[in-house]
């Protein structure tokens, strides 16, 4: 993998997060991939699983955005930082993000694990 094969991961995970499309879900990660909403979960296993996951409760339209980048790649492995930004009219969130992957030889993400931090409020 190449910095550049990984922002273009990134802006797909993104695009399938807005669409909650299940075939752009299913897309990014290989047959028998592992999903990690934490470090300490247990993964979900497999991009059907990983997929129902997703579409379990989706975050409403228009009350969210996100922005990642690479941060470290070596081989097929990479560090991507970014923000995910929520704001439903009743409050407001902001997380820092870390996302540590592993990809297939054909670009799938065959391991996702998930660090967040939430912005304490301004206010």
């Amino acid at each position: 993998m190449t910095h550049d094969d990984v922002t273009r991961w990134l802006d797909a995970y993104i695009d399938a997060w807005m669409t909650y499309d299940p075939d752009k879900i299913r897309g990014l990660f290989s047959e028998d991939a592992e999903y990690r909403y934490h470090p300490w979960d247990e993964p979900v296993r497999g991009r059907e699983a990983i997929a129902a996951s997703w579409l379990d409760g989706p975050d409403a339209p228009g009350t969210y955005a996100a922005t990642y980048g690479a941060w470290a790649v070596d081989g097929n492995r990479a560090v991507a930082t970014g923000t995910s930004r929520y704001d439903d009219h009743t409050q407001r969130r902001t997380y820092h993000n870390v996302f540590l992957l592993e990809f297939g030889d054909d670009g799938r993400c065959r391991s996702f694990t998930e660090v967040f931090l939430q912005e304490p409020d301004a206010r």
